[in-house]
C-alpha cells in the first residue's frame, strides 16, 4: 500500500511505516468489527501509536477509509488490463483479458467492499462514496463494453446489461468465498460465459 522510496530520509519512512500500521489496524478492525462500532481509539490500539497520532494524519475514520479506497486502486491493475483489452483485435483474448481484469478487481476488493458496506450503513457521507463509485463503475464498464460492439451479437446496450450482471461483486463473492471456487476457476468461468453470451 505504502511503497519505500529509497531517496526518502528516515523519518519520512518512519511516517510512512505509521500510516501503514494505522490503515491496516483500521481495516481489520473495520473487518471484524464493522466501521460503525470501530472507534479512533481502538485504531491507535491496534497500530500502537498514539490517538492524537491517528487524528492528526486521518482526522476521522472517513479519512481513513478514503486511503483504503484509493491504494485499492492503485493495487488492482484492473485499469491497466481494461487498456490491454481495448487494444486486442482478438474477440475472444478481449474478452478473456476482460474477465482477468474483473477477477483482479474483486480479488483485490472483497475487504475493501465489505468495509464500505458496513460504512455505508452508519455514515451518509460514505453511503453516498458507495453509491458514486458504483455508478462510477456502471458507467465506464458500460462504455468500454458498448466500445466493442462490432464483436457482438446482441445490442450494445444489451451486451452492456450482460456484462454488468455477469460480473458483479456478488457474483464473485458467491463462487470464490462462499463456494470455494478459486479465482483462477472464476475467471475461466467468466471468461467463457462471457464469450458464449456476448459473441458472434
Amino acid at each position: 500500500m505504502f511503497e519505500r522510496n529509497p531517496t526518502l530520509t528516515h523519518r519520512q519512512r518512519q511516517a510512512l511505516a505509521t500510516r501503514a500500521l494505522i490503515v491496516q489496524a483500521a481495516t481489520e478492525l473495520f473487518i471484524e468489527e464493522g466501521y460503525g462500532l470501530t472507534t479512533m481509539d481502538a485504531i491507535a490500539a491496534r497500530a500502537g501509536v498514539a490517538i492524537s497520532t491517528v487524528y492528526t494524519i486521518y482526522t476521522n475514520k472517513r479519512g481513513i477509509l478514503k486511503v483504503i479506497r484509493e491504494a485499492w486502486h492503485q493495487d488492482s491493475g484492473q485499469r491497466e488490463v481494461y487498456a490491454r483489452a481495448s487494444v486486442e483485435t482478438n474477440p475472444g483474448r478481449r474478452l478473456e483479458l476482460a474477465a482477468q481484469a474483473t477477477r483482479q478487481q474483486w480479488e483485490s476488493s472483497v475487504q475493501m467492499v465489505t468495509i464500505y458496506h458496513s460504512a455505508a450503513a452508519v455514515d451518509a457521507e460514505a453511503a453516498a462514496e458507495l453509491k458514486a463509485a458504483l455508478a462510477g463503475r456502471r458507467t465506464n464498464i458500460s462504455r468500454i463494453v458498448r466500445s466493442w460492439a462490432g464483436d457482438y451479437r446482441v445490442t450494445p446496450d444489451r451486451a452492456a446489461a450482460i456484462y454488468l450482471a455477469l460480473t458483479r461483486a456478488e457474483v464473485y463473492q458467491e463462487l470464490v468465498l462462499d463456494w470455494g471456487w478459486s479465482p483462477d476457476d472464476y475467471q475461466t468461468w467468466l471468461a467463457e460465459l462471457l464469450k458464449g453470451q456476448l459473441l458472434r
